[in-house]
């Protein structure tokens, strides 16, 4: 399953809790990755001159709600106020290769960035998927332009590699953001009338994104869920009041997703079938809105899809774990074997990560796979690690081989455990020690406070 969020945050900094956004409370549906498109991310020169060279506060604080449900972040790109996350879960990740990114300015005649689009493309199980994440122009006069910046985006986003150039080339594009169509025609009263009576179809046939799919031959390619939830802009400020300033915006479904599958595109003009590897299928499980999200004033929606596809690889292309027993004392040995066809770098190499570790460069320690290797086999290879490097307190660890030419992990071993020094170990038992005489003296003679 995956899960993709957009939401313009309006520069605000991230909420005290999102598990009802990122649907954590449903213990039966638990998502294999996620997708988060950030819209007006404050985007302040200071603040982006400091998220350029450190992660910025959105990046963090999802990486910090993820990470110890075991999500690696496997991309992330950041243009100005827009930003986009790719989340996997940790068996996922070595699958997930071909990590490419690109940004595209539309503002100001292209040369700003508070409006356009940024997109990570990857192959995922052998299959090719790009995430597209864009703020088009506002205004409701704009809607020509919001085409054309779109079109400008699909033309000026290249990838590196032949077989998928550019973005329609994938076997499955997301598209989503604050794409700012707005409902045409009708007064204020009457939408907001018909949005307190939930007859949310009568303005449907208004929404010019709708309308420009009618006429538009490259939207007619994109598929969209049933707008059953309130338009998603403009609130005020914590409060589910559509804008009671002196503007007074009319309410508009700008906040959406929309996906488009290359194969079904083929399929209607061929006539023939798709050979059975290259099939997937994308299905909409839900689509809505958040309405207890006030930061900004634009509701956050989420789409729930299930991707079904058959894996292009079935086996990771490296297999690496742990020689014996590891100890904190002693230098230790990772065994590794490679698929034959997996392109080896003097680059690559093998890090030591906490269970919970949050990226590929979020390691305990790392060593080059060819300088630090012991023996050579046919079928496998050997690699040692400094004792020195090595965690002085031991714990529960996993290792994880990076491929400098994929620029992604391929390869996360079983998580195993690392005894700690004996020295720290002695020093904890007598911590141990003085604690329960503490325990004992705090029995004998309440009230007691260390």
């Amino acid at each position: 399953q995956l899960h993709l969020v957009t939401w313009n945050v309006g520069t605000a900094s991230p909420p005290p809790d999102v598990t009802s956004l990122l649907q954590l409370n449903l213990q039966d549906q638990e998502m294999d990755m996620y997708v988060i498109g950030l819209q007006e991310v404050n985007s302040k020169i200071v603040n982006f001159l400091s998220d350029m060279a450190f992660d910025d506060p959105w990046s963090i604080f999802f990486m910090n709600v993820l990470s110890p449900l075991r999500y690696v972040k496997v991309s992330s790109i950041r243009m100005q106020g827009l930003l986009l996350l790719v989340f996997a879960k940790q068996p996922h990740v070595p699958f997930i290769r071909d990590i490419q990114s690109q940004f595209t300015r539309t503002g100001l005649y292209g040369y700003w960035g508070n409006k356009g689009g940024v997109t990570t493309r990857m192959s995922v199980y052998g299959h090719t998927i790009c995430f597209l994440n864009c703020h088009l122009p506002a205004h409701m006069e704009n809607a020509g332009q919001r085409l054309d910046d779109f079109e400008r985006i699909l033309e000026m986003q290249q990838f590196e590699g032949e077989k998928i150039p550019n973005v329609l080339d994938h076997d499955v594009l997301f598209w989503f953001g604050d794409l700012n169509f707005r409902i045409e025609d009708y007064g204020l009263h009457f939408i907001r009338e018909s949005i307190n009576n939930s007859r949310f179809s009568l303005l449907w046939e208004k929404d010019q994104l709708n309308i420009a799919k009618k006429k538009e031959p490259i939207l007619q390619e994109f598929m969209e869920g049933p707008l059953k939830f309130k338009p998603t802009y403009k609130f005020d400020l914590y409060s589910n009041d559509y804008d009671t300033s002196g503007k007074k915006r009319k309410p508009a479904w700008t906040d959406r997703i929309l996906w488009r599958v290359k194969h079904l595109l083929q399929l209607a003009s061929e006539a023939g079938e798709m050979p059975e590897e290259e099939a997937i299928s994308v299905s909409l499980h839900s689509y809505i809105s958040h309405m207890s999200y006030g930061i900004s004033d634009h509701k956050p929606v989420t789409g729930t899809f299930v991707l079904e596809m058959k894996p292009l690889p079935p086996v990771p292309l490296v297999r690496l774990h742990p020689v014996g027993n590891w100890d904190a004392e002693q230098d230790a040995t990772v065994r590794y074997s490679t698929a034959p066809e997996f392109p080896s770098s003097a680059w690559d190499w093998i890090g030591l990560y906490k269970v919970t570790f949050k990226h590929a460069n979020d390691y305990v320690m790392y060593a080059w796979v060819q300088d630090n290797e012991i023996s050579s086999e046919e079928d496998a290879k050997q690699v040692y690690l400094s004792a020195e490097e090595l965690p002085a307190t031991g714990g529960e660890f996993l290792l994880g081989y990076y491929s400098n030419t994929m620029q992604s992990l391929v390869g996360i071993s079983q998580p195993f455990q690392i005894q700690p020094r004996r020295m720290l170990a002695e020093k904890d038992l007598a911590w141990d020690g003085v604690s329960r005489m503490q325990e004992q003296l705090c029995d004998e003679k309440p009230p007691c406070d260390f």
